[in-house]
């Protein structure tokens, strides 16, 4: 969706706190100039969208988010599987990407975003209590659910995908700002790959491999 380096929803941050940077420079001095400038240097890193090698795969199921591994457990999901399912819970921390990628090839069939309150990411009771926003996606072979879900810092998740999008495996479609957490709920029929603590990478890790039939 987003190719540019820089996801265009951080370029007003950057905008503002570079030109405190300047403004403060040129009339209190370059000592001044150095806080605004570090957090015009960190907010530009924090929006980076890096470009990524997707190991393409119908039988694979990529991270859709950077950051840790917070847990690994088996739920009963009554939003869009309607099965017993796993789930894979990864925490972003404010130093991780945060755009968001498609785990799947597929299309969007479900799609429900939930206003909330701001709890710490990492807390069990963010998932149902924080703002969040979820898609349900599908293919010929599975279905997946994936919920964005806003920490204590993030006030805002955008999504520059809609009900009916198709997505590829790795594709970008979204972001939250500045710290939060990402659920992948799938079917038991998947295999995962990963466990708590262990860091993934957005449309790279291998999070799971669908089962031999």
């Amino acid at each position: 969706m987003v190719k540019t380096p820089v996801v265009k929803e951080g370029y007003i941050y950057i905008a503002l706190l570079g030109l405190i940077t300047v403004i403060a420079g040129l009339t209190l001095g370059l000592y001044w100039a150095i806080i605004p400038g570090i957090l015009t240097a960190f907010v530009t890193f924090f929006f980076r969208n890096p470009k990524r090698d997707v190991p393409l795969d119908n039988n694979l199921i990529v991270s859709p988010a950077d950051g840790k591994v917070m847990g690994v457990s088996e739920v009963y999901d009554d939003l869009f599987l309607n099965e017993q399912s796993l789930k894979v819970t990864i925490f972003l921390s404010v130093f991780d990407v945060h755009v968001n990628r498609s785990p799947i090839n597929g299309e969007i069939k479900f799609q429900q975003y939930t206003c909330g309150r701001f709890k710490p990411a990492y807390k069990e009771a963010a998932a149902c209590e924080n703002e969040r926003h979820a898609i349900g996606l599908e293919n010929s072979r599975m279905r997946v659910l994936v919920t964005q879900i806003a920490g204590i810092l993030a006030r805002r998740i955008v999504s520059w995908v809609t009900l009916g999008s198709v997505l590829q495996q790795g594709e970008r479609y979204g972001l939250i700002k500045f710290g939060s957490c990402t659920e992948l709920i799938v079917p038991t029929t998947v295999d995962i790959l990963v466990k708590k603590g262990d860091r993934v990478k957005g449309g790279i890790t291998v999070i799971g491999r669908l089962k031999e039939q």
